[in-house]
Order: structure tokens, then C-alpha cells, then sequence
């Protein structure tokens, strides 16, 4: 499974804002973490609607974690953005699966191994 570039980029997001303890403007979190303005912005809000970034207006606004670096996984921002762990289609819906006969014998192998991808990504915080 590959993480798309939005996922990576939203990765490297939370962690300048951990890294940071403050608040941020958004061209300083673009240029610390190579993402465009643009992209980082529509990140920044999809990560808001998470409630894993808050944002503050004004002239000396900016973003800020919503919470403590510590309370925030690796899998909550994943799942933002990527959607839910799956390493198969099959595993969002029945409806989903090609086998000729209904479910294959591999469903449990996928769903075993989505299932430790994301205890290891719960395991990981910011």
C-alpha cells in the first residue's frame, strides 16, 4: 500500500506544527515542509475539520494543534486524508469483492493485515 501525496505532505504538516509548540503562519509551515502554499492551505483545512489543527485569524493568526502532540496519531492523520486503512477493496463492502463465488479465502489475510497496519500507526504519535 502507498500513501498518496497528500497523505505524506499532511504527515510532514503535523509535524512542523508539533515541532514548532506554536502558532504558525501558513507560508512558514510551506516552506519548512516543501509543500506548496496552496496545498498546504487545503490540507490545513482538511486537517481542521479533523479537529487536529485549529487555526487563529487575524494579522498575527495562524495554525496551531488542536491538541498535544501526543494525543494526536499517525493514524488519525492517515485516515484524514487516505480514508480508512484497507489493503482491499473487499474489505469496505461485500459488494466490493470479484470473487466469481462471494468472498475468497483471502478477505481474512487482508483484513488481518490492515487490521496490524493500523495498530502500528495508532502506536505512532506526533
Amino acid at each position: 500500500m502507498l500513501f498518496n501525496n497528500e497523505t505524506d505532505y499532511a504527515i510532514r504538516i503535523v509535524a512542523c506544527l508539533a515541532e514548532c509548540d506554536q502558532k504558525t503562519d501558513a507560508g512558514t509551515v510551506a516552506a519548512q515542509t516543501g509543500v506548496t502554499p496552496q496545498f498546504t492551505l487545503k490540507i490545513l483545512r482538511r486537517l481542521m475539520e479533523a479537529d487536529i489543527v485549529r487555526s487563529f485569524k487575524g494579522a498575527r493568526g495562524g495554525y496551531a494543534l488542536s491538541r498535544r502532540p501526543e494525543e494526536i496519531t499517525l493514524l488519525q492523520v492517515v485516515e484524514t486524508i487516505n480514508g480508512p486503512i484497507a489493503v482491499s477493496r473487499c474489505q469496505h463492502s461485500i459488494t466490493e469483492c470479484t470473487h466469481p463465488k462471494g468472498i475468497c479465502s483471502y478477505r481474512e489475510v487482508f483484513s488481518d493485515v490492515s487490521d496490524y497496519m493500523r495498530e502500528k500507526l495508532r502506536s505512532v504519535t506526533f
